[in-house]
C-alpha cells in the first residue's frame, strides 16, 4: 500500500515538475494575444486599480503582492507552484499514476493551468478563492447546512465584488437541487434542463427591465468588436441575433452546447489546440454527468458531492451565456478547476476521510 501511495505522489510531482517548465517557457513562446489581459493587469495603463470588479481588484492584488513587478516567467513559476500545492493539499488519488481517462483529463488540465496561469491572471485569484469552498466541503468542520450556507454566501460575495455571474450560481444550483427532489424520469437530464431554463428566465427578466439580455451585453458585444480579427477564430457567435426573447433563448442554448458539448468545435481541424479542448471537454462533461446521476440516486450518501457537482454544472450553464470564445471557456474552467478536481476524485476523498 505504501508503494502505491508513493507511486501516485511521484506521478503528481513529476507532472508538476514538467509543467513548471511549460509555465516558465510560456511567456517566451505564446503569441502576444495571450497576454492582453496580463498586460492590463501588470501595467494598469488605464489606472483601473480599485476595490470592486475583476480588473480593479486583480490589479490591486498584483500591486500589493509585488508580483506585477516581476517578469512573467517568474510569476508563472510562483503561481503554478502555489496552485499545485493547493491540489496536493486537497489530495492525490491513490491511482493517480495509472493511465485512465479521468487521470488523462487531469494531466491535460495541469498543462492548461501552466499555460493560462503563466502570467498575471484573474483566474489565479478565482482558483485561490474557490479552493476555500473545496476545503470547506472536504474538512466538514460545520454541519452540512452551515457548510452549504457558507459556500453559497462565498459565491454571492465573489459575484458582488469580483465577477457578477458568480452571484447567479447559487440561484441556478438551488433550482437544480429542487429538481433532484422530484420523482420524475431522467432526473439527471431534467436537472440540467431546468438549470438552463432558470438562466433563460433570469436573462429574459433582466432584459425586459434593463433593455438588454445577458448574452447581448456580454458575449455578443465582445465578439462584435473583434469581428474579423485573429482573436475571432474560436468566437462563439449565436446563429441568430440575441436582441429578441427568442433570439436570446437560442443564443443561450447554442452557447451552452458550444462551451460544454462542443461537437461544432470539430470544424477547427486546422487548430489542434481547439480540437484537444473539444475532446477534453466532451470526456469531462460525460464523466461529471455520470457522477451527477450517481449522486442524485443516493442524495443522502453523496450530499456533499451532489452539491459540488451542482456548483460545477451551474457554472457550465452560466458559461454558455457569457463566454465570447472557446479560448476564454478553457481559461475560465481552469479558474474553477479545484471544484472539478474534487468532483472527479470524490470517491478517493470520501475514502480518505472514512
Amino acid at each position: 500500500m505504501s508503494l502505491l501511495i508513493k507511486k501516485n505522489k511521484v506521478a503528481f510531482l513529476l507532472l508538476v515538475g514538467l509543467n513548471l517548465f511549460v509555465a516558465f517557457a510560456a511567456s517566451f513562446i505564446l503569441p502576444k494575444r495571450f497576454f492582453y489581459d496580463a498586460a492590463i493587469i501588470a501595467y494598469d495603463n488605464g489606472n483601473e486599480i480599485g476595490y470592486f470588479g475583476s480588473y480593479p481588484l486583480t490589479i490591486l492584488f498584483y500591486k500589493i503582492t509585488g508580483l506585477r513587478y516581476l517578469p512573467f516567467s517568474i510569476i508563472a513559476l510562483i503561481q503554478f507552484s502555489i496552485l499545485m500545492g493547493i491540489l496536493y493539499k486537497i489530495g492525490i488519488p491513490s491511482t493517480f499514476e495509472k493511465v485512465t481517462i479521468k487521470n488523462i483529463l487531469v494531466y491535460f488540465a495541469f498543462i492548461m493551468i501552466a499555460i493560462f496561469m503563466a502570467m498575471p491572471s484573474k483566474e489565479f485569484i478565482t482558483f485561490l478563492y474557490l479552493s476555500v469552498i473545496v476545503f470547506l466541503f472536504q474538512n466538514k468542520h460545520f454541519t452540512f447546512q452551515t457548510t452549504l450556507f457558507i459556500a453559497l454566501s462565498l459565491f454571492v460575495f465573489f459575484g458582488v465584488i469580483y465577477r457578477p455571474y458568480f452571484a447567479l450560481l447559487p440561484i441556478v444550483a438551488m433550482g437544480m437541487y429542487w429538481v433532484t427532489c422530484v420523482k420524475i424520469p431522467n432526473r439527471t437530464f431534467a436537472t440540467l434542463f431546468y438549470g438552463i431554463v432558470i438562466v433563460i428566465f433570469l436573462s429574459l427578466s433582466y432584459g425586459f427591465v434593463q433593455g438588454e439580455f445577458f448574452s447581448e451585453q456580454s458575449r455578443e458585444l465582445i465578439n462584435s468588436a473583434r469581428l474579423g480579427s485573429v482573436d475571432a477564430n474560436s468566437s462563439i457567435v449565436s446563429p441568430v441575433k440575441t436582441d429578441t426573447w427568442y433570439g436570446e433563448i437560442i443564443g443561450i442554448l447554442y452557447g451552452f452546447f458550444t462551451v460544454n458539448v462542443p461537437l461544432n468545435g470539430l470544424k477547427h481541424i486546422f487548430s489542434p489546440q481547439i480540437l484537444l479542448f473539444v475532446i477534453w471537454q466532451l470526456f469531462l462533461f460525460y464523466i461529471l454527468l455520470v457522477r451527477l446521476a450517481r449522486c442524485i440516486k443516493d442524495k443522502k450518501k453523496y450530499v456533499y458531492e451532489l452539491w459540488m457537482l451542482l456548483f460545477i454544472f451551474s457554472f457550465f450553464i452560466i458559461q454558455g451565456v457569457f463566454e465570447p470564445d472557446l479560448g476564454s471557456a478553457i481559461r475560465h474552467k481552469m479558474g474553477v478547476f479545484p471544484l472539478i478536481y474534487y468532483a472527479l476524485y470524490y470517491d478517493h476523498f470520501r475514502k480518505a476521510v472514512q
